[in-house]
């Protein structure tokens, strides 16, 4: 219990010390766990740590993964994604496993050799992907969609690759070692089937190809059906008892029990668990099960990105210093142009197609199940299979730096270069709209309503195909590029209406039209108060806070259920508006970007000062028959609270 105790306190401070450090820097959460595993890897094998086995539990991060993003999706969004996980994501695997192959062949490998390595080689890391689109805001854009279709693709093409990978042994190496026995690396054996790549306990190994079938057809039912009419009244009566662990319990027993059932059929347990969130998707309790599930995902996916990095062989990487660091540089040359190649065939543009291809560049998790697979049914010979364990592990340590890259070179590129692939502006309005999703989609509506010719740009192809479906113009173009604003005719225009959610870009857009086109009116869409104060800065006067009208109406029915007369509540709500915009033009004048909030003398001086004010004034529009917040609101008369947009009292 000691040697337990002692271990998991390393990798727990070893976390919390890098990761926050990295994140500052601009590294990302997972540049910052895979160090932390790099310092402290000589403390863990003084201690004699088991990594390998360690790792394989920490994989199953993986499987809570694809089952927290099947839960943001729903089966008519991933039938519409069918083109990109058959076509981009079958075309990936396809053609890096032949190139792969002809460069180990080059290299003096066997056919046979040469093409286990293309299929290890073809896959790329779920975790660190996921992880990282979604930190970035990423995830939803079309590279991220299209970096998501390949990768679910590569988790079901690794079932038919442990099918086969056996026809592929060599006599020469020795008998195949038996399903179950010990490996090398102590994954082949299964270990990594209870945390979702392998499989330990196969029941329909033994069946006729038909059998199978049906086996495995009935387990998928077994997950869809289960997930549509039996989760409902499982929680509703877990629910009953009033325990939140419960709750959290009965969640990891489901997540945990379908990764177990998949496995059972030789299924991947990481596609069972994604088809089980999505059948979820539109569930009651999906926030619930996100919110559960969530914090043992980030832990086990922390904790595997350490082992990563604690399980880098350094003596081996210093014997082989050339030869590995250049086939792992070989290998994401490959993939790279292999995906850039593929973004052209699948209409991914721009940025995109550069976070596409530099995001799946690299080996992933499943290879280290798949090496120790193939070293225990002798297809690799066990040197050659160790140098390429470090190709993959090194692989993965560099792509938290081709973010980087992407992030600081190349999506800057994107921003100013003219000669990016975005539509031909063909229409010219009074009024541009800078993104179409939940934000800009209402603001368009209203103003074509009222009679008014708009613009629209948005960036994001899939969005793009949805809001044409239903007969909306919009122009695919980054809002970004002053040249696309000029297309659209950003000279003319009597307005421009700013609501795509990145902060940088919005921040970006408002001071070039601010400074170049004044005459100009600005509407921008601001994520918080410290967002309204740079956009007041850059030049913007007229912010809206994408949250805030929502909230004071929340805070006006507040008064109401309280007992508050809607009318009475509703002027409330204004006064509190008007005095908060007073209030923002006030202390945008002393904010300093430079300079923190809570640092900020002046600002925090002025801020305590109006706030007092604003209190004092906000009292007074009161009415005094209301009872004050130290005591209980009175009941509201009879039939004056059912209404909360009723008729003001006579």
């Amino acid at each position: 219990m000691d040697g337990f105790l002692l271990t998991a306190f390393l990798f727990l401070i070893a976390g919390i010390i890098a990761v926050p450090l990295a994140t500052r820097f601009g590294l990302g959460s997972v540049l910052g766990y895979l160090i932390a595993g790099i310092v402290i890897s000589p403390l863990l094998r003084w201690l004699g740590v088991d990594l390998v086995s360690l790792q394989h539990f920490a994989e199953f991060g993986v499987v809570m993964m694809l089952f927290l993003v099947g839960l943001e999706l729903e089966p008519r969004l991933l039938w519409q994604m069918k083109a990109r996980l058959l076509g981009l994501g079958g075309l990936q695997v396809a053609l890096t496993t032949g190139l792969v192959m002809v460069c180990a062949i080059a290299l003096g490998q066997v056919w046979t050799v040469a093409l286990a390595i293309g299929l290890v080689f073809s896959l790329s890391s779920t975790a660190i992907v996921l992880q990282t689109l979604n930190e970035k805001g990423l995830m939803r854009g079309d590279g991220g969609q299209a970096s998501f279709s390949v990768l679910l693709f590569q988790d079901i093409a690794v079932i038919p690759m442990l099918a086969l990978l056996p026809l592929l042994a060599l006599p020469e190496l020795g008998p195949v070692v038996a399903q179950g026995a010990a490996d090398v690396h102590g994954a082949a054996d299964g270990t990594a089937g209870a945390v979702g790549h392998g499989m330990s306990l196969n029941l329909v190994e033994d069946m006729q190809g038909w059998m199978r079938a049906l086996v495995t057809v009935a387990a998928v039912a077994v997950v869809v059906g289960g997930g549509s009419y039996l989760t409902r009244p499982l929680f509703r009566y877990v629910a009953s008892a009033g325990l939140r662990e419960l709750f959290t319990a009965t969640a990891l027993m489901m997540v945990i029990g379908i990764a177990v059932l998949m496995s059972l059929v030789g299924l991947s347990p990481a596609l069972g668990t994604f088809l089980a969130g999505v059948v979820l998707a539109n569930s009651e309790y999906r926030h619930e099960l996100e919110s559960d599930v969530g914090p043992f995902k980030g832990l086990l996916l922390g904790l595997f990105f350490i082992t990563v990095g604690a399980g880098i062989d350094f003596a081996l990487l210093s014997a082989h210093f050339a030869a590995i660091v250049g086939l792992a540089l070989g290998l994401i040359t490959i993939k790279a142009t292999v995906l850039l190649v593929l973004s052209l065939l699948f209409k991914v543009r721009g940025a995109d197609r550069w976070l596409l291809a530099l995001g799946l560049a690299q080996a992933g998790e499943f290879g280290f199940v798949l090496l120790s697979f193939t070293v225990s049914n002798r297809i690799i010979p066990e040197g050659l299979a160790d140098q390429l364990l470090l190709v993959v592990t090194l692989s993965m340590l560099l792509t938290p730096a081709l973010f980087i890259l992407f992030d600081r070179v190349i999506a800057p590129r994107f921003v100013t270069d003219v000669g990016g692939a975005a539509d031909d502006i063909t229409e010219t309005g009074s009024v541009i709209i800078a993104g179409h999703g939940r934000f800009g989609g209402v603001v368009n509506r209203i103003l074509k309503d009222a009679g008014y010719s708009t613009v629209v740009l948005d960036h994001s192809y899939a969005q793009l195909e949805l809001i044409q479906a239903f007969g909306i113009k919009v122009f695919y173009g980054d809002a970004a590029r002053p040249d696309l604003l000029f297309a659209a005719g950003i000279a003319e225009a009597s307005l421009l209406v700013v609501a795509i959610d990145n902060r940088d870009q919005t921040t970006q857009i408002v001071r070039h039209v601010c400074q170049n086109y004044p005459q100009v009116h600005v509407i921008a869409r601001a994520r918080d108060r410290g967002h309204v104060y740079e956009l007041y800065s850059a030049g913007c006067r007229d912010i809206i806070r994408e949250t805030f009208d929502s909230a004071v109406r929340t805070g006006r029915s507040a008064l109401e259920a309280l007992g508050m007369h809607p009318h009475d509540a509703e002027l409330s709500a204004r006064a509190f508006t008007r005095q908060d915009k007073i209030a923002i033009r006030e202390l945008a004048e002393l904010y300093d970007a430079d300079t923190p909030v809570h640092q900020n003398a002046a600002y925090v001086a002025r801020a305590r000062a109006l706030m007092e004010e604003n209190e004092a004034a906000l009292r007074g529009t009161i009415p005094s028959g209301y009872i004050r917040a130290e005591r209980r609101w009175a009941p509201p008369p009879s039939g004056d609270g059912a209404n909360r947009d009723g008729d003001p009292p006579q």
